[in-house]
């Protein structure tokens, strides 16, 4: 394992270097204002309308993407994964040269949807949490963990490039892992799917059904199959299965301990391979590409009924008397 930290830092590698943060979404906006705060020239690259309205608001430069990217010596491409291969098509010719490459999620380097020019660096700094988590840690003088990744060192400083913007948004503080951008991408797809989004929802919804169709009250079934999840999440994070064992009951440690097994077992581990190699085959990839291609009929539908679920029109209800959730506060 090779985890880089501030003193890893080679400060002069971007010093004097322009920016340009394409997209100002979640992690563009985090990432402009970070490297903003830390001394970086840094222009926004979006169209015109409520994002470009948004980042000068937030007092950054912003232009078109192609504007932006002129003597950019390191262009980060911050928008949606299906919109970077249109967008890239649109600057390629624009870009300088030798200029790098940033991506902080690597689908369409791995999967080929991108195939960038021989001159340019191609690097990763993928920060392990959402843009909002990743501006407040750095205003708090923290830093959200990240991974890096380099793809084409042309300019044999591909990496030290990566690192001083890793530093620069406050990854340092976290610590920087070292990766390939293999390992992250499918890595990433695999964790969405099989555990924190698919899986976690998928096990919090049945669970709550079992209990509804025993004839449990639905905002009981709410309560203890959804609401209590970050209580355990929150200890997990914090320090691990350890810490959580050390926190819960007796019971509700020998019924982990027994019955956990019998939910999650071999069977479904058995599934996650085969997700697992489906993501590592590119299969999903070209499901995922293909269903946006034919206007996202299906993903509309499935969609929407997860967000119909009665588990939702429960938990509403009861989120309405509890504000603080909303406002973040406990």
């Amino acid at each position: 394992m090779r985890l880089y930290s501030q003193k890893d830092v080679d400060k002069k590698a971007l010093r004097g270097a322009r920016i340009a943060i394409l997209g100002y979404g979640s992690q563009g906006r985090a990432h402009a204002l970070n490297l903003h705060d830390s001394g970086y020239d840094v222009v926004v690259g979006v169209r015109k309308g409520d994002s470009w309205k948004k980042a000068k608001k937030d007092g950054l430069k912003v232009m078109e993407p192609t504007t932006a990217v002129k003597g950019a010596v390191l262009v980060s491409m911050l928008v949606p994964d299906l919109t970077q291969k249109s967008l890239y098509a649109e600057i390629k010719g624009v870009l300088e040269k030798g200029a790098t490459l940033l991506f902080a999620h690597g689908f369409n380097i791995h999967f080929k949807q991108i195939k960038p020019r021989k001159d340019l660096d191609v690097v990763l700094i993928a920060p392990k949490g959402p843009g909002d988590l990743v501006r407040r840690q750095y205003q708090q003088g923290r830093g959200v963990p990240c991974l890096i990744a380099v793809a084409q060192n042309t300019s044999k400083h591909a990496k030290a490039k990566a690192l001083a913007y890793a530093d620069g948004i406050g990854g340092t503080r976290g610590g920087v892992l070292e990766t390939t951008f293999a390992e992250e991408t499918e890595t990433d797809l695999f964790g969405e799917q099989a555990v924190l989004c698919g899986g976690a929802t998928e096990l919090v919804v049945k669970g709550y059904e079992t209990l509804v169709e025993a004839g449990y009250q639905p905002a009981v079934a709410y309560y203890e199959c959804l609401h209590e999840l970050k209580l355990i999440v929150d200890l997990l994070h914090e320090g691990g299965i350890t810490k959580m064992h050390r926190f819960i009951s007796e019971t509700a440690k020998y019924g982990d301990l027994t019955r956990g097994p019998r939910i999650v077992n071999k069977a479904t581990k058995k599934e996650m391979r085969k997700i697992l190699t489906e993501i590592q085959q590119g299969k999903f990839a070209r499901q995922w590409i293909a269903e946006n291609k034919s206007g996202r009929r299906k993903y509309s539908k499935l969609l929407k009924a997860d967000l119909t679920h009665s588990i939702e029109k429960i938990g509403a209800q009861l989120r309405a008397r509890m504000p603080w959730l909303e406002s973040g506060k406990a």
